[in-house]
Protein backbone atom coordinates (compact mmCIF):
# COMPACT_ATOMS: atom_id res chain seq x y z
CA UNK A 1 0.00 0.00 0.00
CA UNK A 2 1.85 3.06 -1.26
CA UNK A 3 -0.24 6.04 -0.16
CA UNK A 4 -1.59 7.36 3.18
CA UNK A 5 0.12 4.41 4.79
CA UNK A 6 3.25 3.18 6.50
CA UNK A 7 2.64 -0.02 4.50
CA UNK A 8 3.38 -2.28 7.45
CA UNK A 9 1.57 -4.49 9.92
CA UNK A 10 3.35 -5.68 13.07
CA UNK A 11 2.45 -9.16 14.33
CA UNK A 12 3.62 -9.44 17.93
CA UNK A 13 3.68 -12.81 19.69
CA UNK A 14 3.86 -12.07 23.41
CA UNK A 15 4.34 -15.72 24.33
CA UNK A 16 7.45 -16.03 22.19
CA UNK A 17 8.46 -12.38 22.68
CA UNK A 18 8.91 -12.05 18.93
CA UNK A 19 7.73 -9.63 16.27
CA UNK A 20 7.32 -10.16 12.55
CA UNK A 21 6.34 -7.58 9.96
CA UNK A 22 4.29 -7.91 6.83
CA UNK A 23 3.22 -5.50 4.16
CA UNK A 24 -0.23 -3.98 4.13
CA UNK A 25 -1.79 -5.54 1.04
CA UNK A 26 -3.31 -2.93 -1.28
CA UNK A 27 -6.09 -5.37 -2.18
CA UNK A 28 -7.06 -5.53 1.50
CA UNK A 29 -7.33 -1.73 1.57
CA UNK A 30 -9.44 -1.73 -1.60
CA UNK A 31 -11.75 -4.27 -0.01
CA UNK A 32 -11.89 -3.02 3.61
CA UNK A 33 -10.86 0.69 3.27
CA UNK A 34 -9.04 0.94 6.62
CA UNK A 35 -9.55 1.38 10.34
CA UNK A 36 -12.19 -0.94 11.77
CA UNK A 37 -12.60 -2.65 8.40
CA UNK A 38 -9.03 -3.92 8.52
CA UNK A 39 -8.72 -4.37 12.29
CA UNK A 40 -11.78 -6.64 12.10
CA UNK A 41 -10.24 -8.62 9.25
CA UNK A 42 -6.99 -9.00 11.19
CA UNK A 43 -8.87 -10.05 14.31
CA UNK A 44 -10.62 -12.79 12.33
CA UNK A 45 -7.32 -13.91 10.80
CA UNK A 46 -5.77 -14.43 14.25
CA UNK A 47 -8.96 -15.18 16.19
CA UNK A 48 -7.63 -18.47 17.61
CA UNK A 49 -4.79 -16.60 19.32
CA UNK A 50 -7.05 -14.16 21.20
CA UNK A 51 -5.63 -11.03 19.55
CA UNK A 52 -5.80 -7.38 20.42
CA UNK A 53 -5.54 -5.30 17.26
CA UNK A 54 -4.42 -1.68 17.22
CA UNK A 55 -5.18 0.30 14.09
CA UNK A 56 -5.52 3.63 12.34
CA UNK A 57 -8.06 4.91 9.85
CA UNK A 58 -7.26 5.51 6.20
CA UNK A 59 -7.06 9.28 6.74
CA UNK A 60 -5.55 9.24 10.25
CA UNK A 61 -2.60 11.59 10.58
CA UNK A 62 -3.32 13.60 7.43
CA UNK A 63 -4.54 17.15 6.77
CA UNK A 64 -8.11 15.87 6.71
CA UNK A 65 -9.95 17.69 9.53
CA UNK A 66 -10.28 15.67 12.75
CA UNK A 67 -8.11 12.83 11.41
CA UNK A 68 -7.02 11.90 14.95
CA UNK A 69 -8.45 8.43 15.46
CA UNK A 70 -6.66 5.30 16.53
CA UNK A 71 -8.56 2.24 17.70
CA UNK A 72 -8.37 -0.99 19.64
CA UNK A 73 -10.33 -3.97 18.30
CA UNK A 74 -10.81 -7.07 20.45
CA UNK A 75 -13.38 -9.29 22.12
CA UNK A 76 -14.92 -7.35 24.98
CA UNK A 77 -14.99 -9.01 28.43
CA UNK A 78 -18.09 -6.88 29.09
CA UNK A 79 -20.22 -7.85 26.08
CA UNK A 80 -18.49 -10.97 24.76
CA UNK A 81 -18.52 -9.42 21.27
CA UNK A 82 -15.90 -8.02 18.93
CA UNK A 83 -15.87 -4.28 19.66
CA UNK A 84 -13.91 -1.16 18.79
CA UNK A 85 -12.62 1.42 21.29
CA UNK A 86 -11.19 4.77 20.20
CA UNK A 87 -8.04 6.49 21.34
CA UNK A 88 -7.52 10.06 20.25
CA UNK A 89 -5.43 13.03 21.49
CA UNK A 90 -2.20 12.32 19.56
CA UNK A 91 -2.20 8.55 19.98
CA UNK A 92 -3.74 7.61 16.64
CA UNK A 93 -1.45 9.78 14.56
CA UNK A 94 1.60 8.62 16.54
CA UNK A 95 0.80 4.98 15.79
CA UNK A 96 0.71 5.62 12.06
CA UNK A 97 3.82 7.82 12.13
CA UNK A 98 5.84 5.27 14.11
CA UNK A 99 5.83 3.01 11.08
CA UNK A 100 2.81 0.73 11.37
CA UNK A 101 -0.79 1.09 10.26
CA UNK A 102 -1.84 -1.93 12.32
CA UNK A 103 -0.45 -3.94 15.22
CA UNK A 104 -1.70 -7.44 16.04
CA UNK A 105 -0.90 -8.49 19.61
CA UNK A 106 -1.41 -12.22 20.10
CA UNK A 107 -0.76 -14.75 22.82
CA UNK A 108 0.19 -13.99 26.42
CA UNK A 109 3.47 -13.25 28.10
CA UNK A 110 4.59 -15.30 31.12
CA UNK A 111 5.91 -12.10 32.70
CA UNK A 112 5.04 -8.38 32.58
CA UNK A 113 6.09 -6.67 29.36
CA UNK A 114 5.51 -3.48 27.42
CA UNK A 115 5.72 -2.73 23.71
CA UNK A 116 8.00 -0.02 22.37
CA UNK A 117 6.94 0.84 18.82
CA UNK A 118 9.11 3.39 17.05
CA UNK A 119 10.56 4.19 13.65
CA UNK A 120 9.32 0.99 12.01
CA UNK A 121 10.46 -1.22 14.91
CA UNK A 122 8.30 -3.04 17.46
CA UNK A 123 10.12 -4.31 20.55
CA UNK A 124 8.82 -6.45 23.42
CA UNK A 125 10.52 -5.15 26.58
CA UNK A 126 10.64 -6.31 30.18
CA UNK A 127 7.92 -4.55 32.15
CA UNK A 128 8.69 -5.66 35.71
CA UNK A 129 9.74 -2.13 36.77
CA UNK A 130 6.39 -0.61 35.80
CA UNK A 131 4.09 -3.51 36.72
CA UNK A 132 2.19 -2.55 39.85
CA UNK A 133 2.49 1.17 39.14
CA UNK A 134 -0.49 3.37 38.36
CA UNK A 135 -1.11 4.78 34.88
CA UNK A 136 0.42 8.18 35.63
CA UNK A 137 3.61 6.82 37.18
CA UNK A 138 4.01 4.26 34.38
CA UNK A 139 3.65 6.94 31.72
CA UNK A 140 6.21 9.16 33.46
CA UNK A 141 8.68 6.29 33.87
CA UNK A 142 8.61 5.30 30.20
CA UNK A 143 8.98 8.87 28.99
CA UNK A 144 11.88 9.45 31.37
CA UNK A 145 13.66 6.22 30.40
CA UNK A 146 13.26 6.96 26.68
CA UNK A 147 14.07 10.63 27.16
CA UNK A 148 11.08 11.83 25.17
CA UNK A 149 8.03 13.56 26.75
CA UNK A 150 6.10 13.29 23.47
CA UNK A 151 5.85 9.50 23.50
CA UNK A 152 2.20 8.46 23.27
CA UNK A 153 1.19 5.63 25.59
CA UNK A 154 -1.68 3.18 25.88
CA UNK A 155 -1.48 1.89 29.45
CA UNK A 156 -3.35 -0.06 32.08
CA UNK A 157 -3.33 0.56 35.81
CA UNK A 158 -3.95 -1.72 38.74
CA UNK A 159 -7.52 -2.41 37.55
CA UNK A 160 -6.12 -4.04 34.43
CA UNK A 161 -3.42 -5.91 36.32
CA UNK A 162 -6.06 -7.38 38.64
CA UNK A 163 -8.22 -8.19 35.57
CA UNK A 164 -11.26 -6.15 36.52
CA UNK A 165 -14.08 -6.32 33.97
CA UNK A 166 -14.14 -2.52 34.00
CA UNK A 167 -10.41 -1.98 33.47
CA UNK A 168 -9.69 0.63 30.85
CA UNK A 169 -6.81 1.13 28.46
CA UNK A 170 -5.86 4.77 29.08
CA UNK A 171 -4.18 7.20 26.69
CA UNK A 172 -1.18 8.77 28.41
CA UNK A 173 -2.55 9.96 31.77
CA UNK A 174 -6.16 10.24 30.70
CA UNK A 175 -9.31 8.24 30.12
CA UNK A 176 -9.83 6.85 26.63
CA UNK A 177 -12.99 5.72 24.90
CA UNK A 178 -12.50 2.15 26.13
CA UNK A 179 -15.82 1.16 27.64
CA UNK A 180 -15.33 -2.51 26.77
CA UNK A 181 -12.95 -3.65 29.52
CA UNK A 182 -10.01 -3.94 27.14
CA UNK A 183 -7.75 -3.12 30.07
CA UNK A 184 -8.59 -6.58 31.40
CA UNK A 185 -7.29 -8.12 28.17
CA UNK A 186 -4.00 -6.24 28.54
CA UNK A 187 -3.75 -7.55 32.10
CA UNK A 188 -4.45 -11.14 31.06
CA UNK A 189 -1.66 -10.91 28.51
CA UNK A 190 0.68 -9.32 31.09
CA UNK A 191 0.92 -6.34 28.75
CA UNK A 192 1.38 -3.18 30.82
CA UNK A 193 1.48 -0.62 28.05
CA UNK A 194 2.20 0.23 24.44
CA UNK A 195 4.58 3.17 23.90
CA UNK A 196 4.61 4.82 20.47
CA UNK A 197 6.91 7.35 18.84
CA UNK A 198 7.92 7.98 15.26
CA UNK A 199 8.47 10.53 12.55
CA UNK A 200 7.46 8.74 9.36
CA UNK A 201 6.08 10.56 6.33
CA UNK A 202 2.96 9.71 4.36
CA UNK A 203 2.90 9.76 0.56
CA UNK A 204 -0.19 11.17 -1.18
CA UNK A 205 -1.35 10.11 -4.65
CA UNK A 206 -2.54 13.61 -5.61
CA UNK A 207 -0.88 16.01 -3.15
CA UNK A 208 -2.21 19.25 -4.63
CA UNK A 209 -5.75 17.96 -5.00
CA UNK A 210 -5.75 16.42 -1.52
CA UNK A 211 -4.46 19.56 0.21
CA UNK A 212 -6.86 21.79 -1.73
CA UNK A 213 -9.84 19.62 -0.81
CA UNK A 214 -8.78 19.51 2.87
CA UNK A 215 -8.63 23.31 2.94
CA UNK A 216 -12.08 23.56 1.34
CA UNK A 217 -13.41 21.03 3.83
CA UNK A 218 -11.98 22.95 6.79
CA UNK A 219 -13.37 26.24 5.47
CA UNK A 220 -16.85 24.73 5.32
CA UNK A 221 -16.52 23.37 8.86
CA UNK A 222 -15.46 26.78 10.20
CA UNK A 223 -18.81 28.22 9.19
CA UNK A 224 -20.69 25.45 11.02
CA UNK A 225 -22.70 25.68 14.26
CA UNK A 226 -19.76 24.85 16.54
CA UNK A 227 -17.35 27.42 15.14
CA UNK A 228 -15.66 29.35 17.95
CA UNK A 229 -16.94 27.00 20.63
CA UNK A 230 -15.22 24.24 22.57
CA UNK A 231 -14.91 22.11 25.63
CA UNK A 232 -16.78 19.53 27.64
CA UNK A 233 -19.37 22.11 28.67
CA UNK A 234 -20.41 22.74 25.08
CA UNK A 235 -20.62 18.99 24.46
CA UNK A 236 -22.89 18.56 27.45
CA UNK A 237 -25.11 21.42 26.27
CA UNK A 238 -25.43 19.79 22.84
CA UNK A 239 -26.50 16.61 24.64
CA UNK A 240 -29.22 18.49 26.50
CA UNK A 241 -27.39 18.28 29.85
CA UNK A 242 -25.81 21.69 30.25
CA UNK A 243 -23.10 21.67 32.94
CA UNK A 244 -21.27 24.82 31.90
CA UNK A 245 -22.14 26.87 34.97
CA UNK A 246 -21.36 23.95 37.30
CA UNK A 247 -17.95 23.31 35.71
CA UNK A 248 -16.86 26.86 34.85
CA UNK A 249 -15.18 27.76 38.20
CA UNK A 250 -12.46 25.12 37.77
CA UNK A 251 -11.85 25.28 34.00
CA UNK A 252 -8.30 26.18 33.02
CA UNK A 253 -8.36 25.61 29.24
CA UNK A 254 -9.75 23.44 26.45
CA UNK A 255 -7.65 21.12 24.29
CA UNK A 256 -8.13 19.67 20.82
CA UNK A 257 -7.01 16.31 19.55
CA UNK A 258 -4.74 16.16 16.50
CA UNK A 259 -6.04 18.43 13.72
CA UNK A 260 -9.54 18.55 15.23
CA UNK A 261 -11.33 21.92 14.80
CA UNK A 262 -13.35 21.57 18.01
CA UNK A 263 -11.58 21.04 21.37
CA UNK A 264 -13.50 18.11 22.88
CA UNK A 265 -11.31 18.00 26.01
CA UNK A 266 -11.22 20.32 29.01
CA UNK A 267 -8.39 20.71 31.50
CA UNK A 268 -9.48 21.65 35.01
CA UNK A 269 -7.30 22.82 37.88
CA UNK A 270 -8.04 21.11 41.19
CA UNK A 271 -4.96 22.10 43.20
CA UNK A 272 -4.16 25.43 41.58
CA UNK A 273 -5.91 28.65 40.55
CA UNK A 274 -7.77 27.86 37.27
CA UNK A 275 -7.09 31.39 36.00
CA UNK A 276 -3.32 31.01 36.37
CA UNK A 277 -1.54 32.14 33.20
CA UNK A 278 2.05 31.30 34.09
CA UNK A 279 3.28 27.72 34.27
CA UNK A 280 2.17 26.02 37.47
CA UNK A 281 4.76 24.77 39.94
CA UNK A 282 2.54 21.94 41.15
CA UNK A 283 3.27 18.46 39.81
CA UNK A 284 -0.37 17.41 39.44
CA UNK A 285 -2.45 20.60 39.32
CA UNK A 286 -5.49 19.08 37.70
CA UNK A 287 -7.03 16.72 35.21
CA UNK A 288 -7.89 16.54 31.51
CA UNK A 289 -11.54 15.57 31.04
CA UNK A 290 -11.80 13.43 27.92
CA UNK A 291 -15.08 11.62 28.66
CA UNK A 292 -18.21 13.70 29.21
CA UNK A 293 -20.23 10.66 30.34
CA UNK A 294 -18.00 9.99 33.34
CA UNK A 295 -18.29 13.61 34.43
CA UNK A 296 -22.08 13.57 34.04
CA UNK A 297 -22.27 10.32 35.99
CA UNK A 298 -20.60 11.89 39.01
CA UNK A 299 -22.67 15.05 38.75
CA UNK A 300 -25.81 12.90 38.97
CA UNK A 301 -24.51 11.59 42.29
CA UNK A 302 -24.73 15.14 43.62
CA UNK A 303 -21.00 15.84 43.67
CA UNK A 304 -19.41 19.22 43.08
CA UNK A 305 -17.39 19.72 39.90
CA UNK A 306 -14.14 19.57 41.88
CA UNK A 307 -15.20 16.35 43.64
CA UNK A 308 -16.27 14.79 40.34
CA UNK A 309 -13.00 15.66 38.60
CA UNK A 310 -10.95 14.44 41.55
CA UNK A 311 -12.71 11.08 41.19
CA UNK A 312 -12.05 11.09 37.44
CA UNK A 313 -8.37 11.58 38.23
CA UNK A 314 -8.35 8.63 40.64
CA UNK A 315 -10.12 6.44 38.08
CA UNK A 316 -7.56 7.34 35.41
CA UNK A 317 -4.64 6.54 37.70
CA UNK A 318 -6.22 3.22 38.64
CA UNK A 319 -7.09 2.55 35.01
CA UNK A 320 -10.82 1.95 35.43
CA UNK A 321 -13.85 3.13 33.45
CA UNK A 322 -15.27 6.13 35.32
CA UNK A 323 -18.70 5.65 33.74
CA UNK A 324 -18.90 2.14 35.17
CA UNK A 325 -17.78 3.42 38.57
CA UNK A 326 -20.43 6.15 38.57
CA UNK A 327 -23.23 3.82 37.46
CA UNK A 328 -22.40 1.06 39.93
CA UNK A 329 -21.89 3.57 42.74
CA UNK A 330 -25.36 4.95 42.11
CA UNK A 331 -26.85 1.45 42.17
CA UNK A 332 -25.07 0.74 45.46
CA UNK A 333 -26.17 4.05 46.99
CA UNK A 334 -22.60 5.31 47.31
CA UNK A 335 -22.52 9.08 46.89
CA UNK A 336 -19.53 10.20 48.96
CA UNK A 337 -16.16 10.57 47.18
CA UNK A 338 -14.21 8.63 49.83
CA UNK A 339 -16.49 5.59 49.76
CA UNK A 340 -16.48 5.59 45.95
CA UNK A 341 -12.67 5.68 45.89
CA UNK A 342 -12.48 2.78 48.34
CA UNK A 343 -14.75 0.69 46.10
CA UNK A 344 -12.54 0.87 42.98
CA UNK A 345 -10.54 -2.27 43.71
CA UNK A 346 -13.58 -4.49 44.24
CA UNK A 347 -16.02 -3.05 41.72
CA UNK A 348 -18.56 -5.58 40.46
CA UNK A 349 -21.96 -5.53 38.81
CA UNK A 350 -23.71 -5.31 35.46
CA UNK A 351 -23.90 -2.17 33.36
CA UNK A 352 -26.76 -0.64 31.42
CA UNK A 353 -24.69 2.16 29.88
CA UNK A 354 -22.51 0.01 27.63
CA UNK A 355 -25.10 -1.04 25.07
CA UNK A 356 -24.89 -3.87 22.58
CA UNK A 357 -23.20 -2.21 19.61
CA UNK A 358 -19.74 -2.53 18.10
CA UNK A 359 -18.59 1.04 18.72
CA UNK A 360 -17.88 2.64 22.07
CA UNK A 361 -20.75 4.71 23.55
CA UNK A 362 -18.04 7.20 24.53
CA UNK A 363 -19.28 9.31 21.60
CA UNK A 364 -22.62 10.94 22.54
CA UNK A 365 -25.62 10.31 20.31
CA UNK A 366 -26.65 14.00 20.42
CA UNK A 367 -29.95 14.10 18.48
CA UNK A 368 -29.22 11.19 16.14
CA UNK A 369 -31.22 7.98 16.00
CA UNK A 370 -29.39 4.79 16.99
CA UNK A 371 -29.10 3.73 13.33
CA UNK A 372 -27.75 7.13 12.28
CA UNK A 373 -25.29 7.15 15.18
CA UNK A 374 -24.04 3.66 14.34
CA UNK A 375 -23.46 4.42 10.67
CA UNK A 376 -21.70 7.68 11.43
CA UNK A 377 -19.45 5.86 13.88
CA UNK A 378 -18.70 3.15 11.33
CA UNK A 379 -17.64 5.79 8.80
CA UNK A 380 -15.48 7.56 11.40
CA UNK A 381 -13.76 4.32 12.42
CA UNK A 382 -13.03 3.42 8.80
CA UNK A 383 -11.53 6.74 7.76
CA UNK A 384 -9.93 7.67 11.10
CA UNK A 385 -12.09 10.66 11.96
CA UNK A 386 -12.59 11.74 15.58
CA UNK A 387 -15.79 9.86 16.57
CA UNK A 388 -17.32 12.74 18.52
CA UNK A 389 -16.53 15.41 15.97
CA UNK A 390 -17.86 13.21 13.17
CA UNK A 391 -21.24 13.27 14.93
CA UNK A 392 -21.15 17.02 15.59
CA UNK A 393 -20.42 18.04 12.01
CA UNK A 394 -22.85 17.21 9.20
CA UNK A 395 -20.13 18.57 6.90
CA UNK A 396 -18.48 15.15 7.24
CA UNK A 397 -20.49 13.63 4.43
CA UNK A 398 -19.61 10.18 3.17
CA UNK A 399 -19.14 11.61 -0.31
CA UNK A 400 -16.50 14.09 0.89
CA UNK A 401 -14.59 11.44 2.81
CA UNK A 402 -14.62 9.09 -0.17
CA UNK A 403 -13.35 11.94 -2.36
CA UNK A 404 -10.51 12.65 0.07
CA UNK A 405 -9.65 8.95 0.25
CA UNK A 406 -9.47 8.73 -3.53
CA UNK A 407 -7.33 11.85 -3.84
CA UNK A 408 -5.04 10.43 -1.17
CA UNK A 409 -4.74 6.88 -2.47
CA UNK A 410 -5.89 6.84 -6.09
CA UNK A 411 -7.71 3.57 -5.38
CA UNK A 412 -11.16 4.53 -6.64
CA UNK A 413 -13.36 3.86 -3.60
CA UNK A 414 -17.11 4.10 -4.22
CA UNK A 415 -20.21 4.47 -2.07
CA UNK A 416 -20.93 0.81 -2.84
CA UNK A 417 -17.55 -0.14 -1.35
CA UNK A 418 -18.34 1.84 1.78
CA UNK A 419 -21.80 0.30 2.15
CA UNK A 420 -20.39 -3.21 1.88
CA UNK A 421 -17.66 -2.61 4.46
CA UNK A 422 -20.11 -1.06 6.92
CA UNK A 423 -22.44 -4.05 6.59
CA UNK A 424 -19.50 -6.39 7.20
CA UNK A 425 -18.25 -4.69 10.37
CA UNK A 426 -21.74 -4.34 11.85
CA UNK A 427 -22.52 -8.06 11.55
Amino acid sequence: MEYLSSNKIAIIDLGASKTIQKELDEDLVKEKIGGAGITTALYEEYRDEDPIVLGTGLLTGTLAPASALGMVTAKSPVTGKICHAPFTLYGGVELKYCGFDYVVIKGSSPKPVYLWIHDGIADVNDGKEIWGKDVWISTDMIREVMGDPLIQILAIGKAGESESDFAQVCINYWASGDRWGFGKLFGQKKLKLVAMRGMSLLEIADPEGFVRKCKEFLSTIKSGPYAGKGGIGELSAAMGEDIRQWLEPIIHRHLSCFNTPFPTNTFVFLDEDPKLLKETEKKEPGFLITDVHGLLGYKKLGLSAAEACDLLRDCAKYGIDAVAVAELSQKAGKKKPDEIKKSLSGLKGSLESVGKGKFSPWAPSFTLSSDEWERRQAVAYLFGIHPIYALMSPEFSEEKLIELANLGTGLGFTSETLDKVIIDILK
